[in-house]
């Protein structure tokens, strides 16, 4: 994912951020020890609010995408940025009681007699979320339902390159929870770097894989853990029997969400040689069909800035100077509201700077196979993706894919759904990410799992106490025995 620690071009004042940042921390330390175990109805209480919040404010959030991104879908806002996270607080709401029950675990009589073992799930404390511009509500609220249901507090960071956005997340914090239950701050760099160097009890990023290696640095100086979504180049792979309709449909579909300005999009195609012209014109039928002149067309979201739509340009005329050709379909370039045209580049070589980077804007790749085997090589010569994307029918393909590939997730005949769907959970592995959030696995990620004894009777705990004898003798006998 692209970064968005970067400046805002409106004035502000981080100096007022930090100092309303750290007084919301300790006001929200201050009420964790107070209360550091919220029953089972106050976090419903606040998911409640946190729903409602959501729904209340759904033409105020199609308006502040509209003017940040230039132009933005409403029914992609309502369906993602708003009823998504609405979506995810119903679908904990529904499990957390069975979440937050203790989980008994084994014991060994012999050993401990009439004792019991179990695992406490009990909040963290203090959360922070730094959230991106891409997807500003969908991924600044949605971890907060589960930071919530898992008990905690939780401050909420918007970016900088969504500064419509940011105003209206703020406003929706301030009239909607108590300041020392969850809030939110705005600014630019100096606030940023305020925040990651809290001593949080947690703390999630989602933007570059090299901003997060600073925030995991920063976070690391006070030993706080973190969540890490940080993208990736996520591939489709067409199978020789995988060039459908169908699968056309899934891939430019998914490309086109945000113009491709989301982490979980497909980065390119790997299919085989024979393919690449009938995938070609499958293309241009789809978009001459479902989205003529798809560049000012209204679901068309615009480049989020100049700068990015610049580098993406940019990108174009690298592959081109190095011997690609490039197809643009659907209109031109229009600076003034930002919109791109939809492009396949064709004969792309690694050393292309939209091979080397992850694009984030509306330009697909398409790398040809000679076998299967050469494009698992293919994927796994770049680092793990948040996705792996294949499209096949053949079982034993599927399988052979998802064996041999490592993603943070991965879909069959679909791209991007794994992120959709709230009882999965989400994020990366290795340069891709850190941690998961999203249904049971995001109460997890926010929650101490707190493993407890409470002793009971007839044990031999004391033998493990000197001095040693006879008794102590007899459990090792009786180990090594079996």
């Amino acid at each position: 994912m692209m970064n968005f620690i970067e400046r805002d071009p409106r004035p502000h004042s981080d100096e007022l951020a930090i100092a309303n940042l750290k007084q919301a921390f300790s006001a929200q330390k201050k009420d964790f020890l107070d209360n550091p175990t919220p029953s089972l109805a106050s976090r419903l209480e606040l998911l409640g609010a946190l729903a409602t919040m959501m729904l209340d404010n759904r033409y105020k959030i199609q308006q502040a995408l509209a003017a940040d991104f230039g132009s933005h879908p409403t029914q992609f806002a309502d369906m993602v940025e708003c009823l998504g996270v609405a979506g995810r607080v119903q679908y904990v709401a529904d499990n957390l009681a069975e979440w937050m029950k203790q989980q008994a675990r084994p014991i060994e009589p012999a050993l401990y007699g009439t004792a019991k073992a179990y695992i406490q799930p009990q909040p963290k404390g203090v959360v922070g979320n730094m959230a991106p511009w891409n997807f500003p509500f969908d991924i600044g609220f949605g971890p907060i339902v589960e930071m919530l249901a898992a008990g905690n507090r939780a401050i909420l960071k918007p970016s900088d390159l969504a500064p419509a956005c940011s105003e209206l997340m703020l406003e929706m914090v301030r009239t909607t929870f108590a300041p020392e239950h969850v809030a939110a701050v705005a600014g630019g760099l100096d606030l940023s770097k305020a925040f990651c160097s809290l001593e949080w009890d947690h703390l999630m990023y989602t933007g570059s894989t090299q901003v997060g290696r600073s925030i995991a640095v920063a976070a690391a100086q006070n030993l706080v853990p973190v969540t890490l979504e940080l993208g990736g180049k996520c591939p489709a792979l067409i199978a020789a029997d995988g060039l459908t309709p169908a699968a056309v449909e899934q891939i430019i579909g998914c490309k086109t969400i945000k113009s491709g300005q989301m982490c979980v999009t497909v980065d390119y195609v790997l299919m085989p040689m024979a393919a690449r012209d009938r995938f070609v014109e499958m293309v241009q039928k789809l978009f001459a069909n479902n989205l003529p002149d798809y560049s000012c067309h209204k679901d068309n979201t615009g480049i989020i800035n100049e700068r990015h739509l610049d580098r993406l340009l940019g990108y174009l005329a690298d592959a081109r100077a190095k011997g690609a050709t490039v197809l643009e379909i659907g209109g031109e370039v229009e600076r003034s509201t930002r919109h791109m045209p939809f492009y396949l580049v064709l004969d792309v070589t690694n050393d292309m700077e939209l091979m080397r980077n992850e694009i984030f804007g509306p330009i697909l790749p398409i790398v040809t196979y000679e076998s299967l085997d050469k494009a698992i090589s293919y994927i796994n010569h770049y680092e793990r993706p948040l996705g792996v994307y294949i499209f096949s029918e053949s079982r034993q393909v599927i399988d052979q894919v998802l064996d041999r590939t490592v993603s943070g997730g991965a879909c069959v005949n679909s791209a991007a759904l794994h992120a959709a769907v709230p009882s999965l959970p989400f994020g990366g592995v290795g340069k891709s990410g850190i941690g998961r959030h999203h249904g049971y696995e995001g109460f997890i990620e926010f929650s101490n799992m707190r493993s407890i004894v409470e002793r009971g009777s007839k044990d031999l705990v004391n033998a493990m106490f000197a001095p040693y004898g006879e008794t102590a003798n007899a459990l090792i006998a009786g180990a090594l025995a079996q």
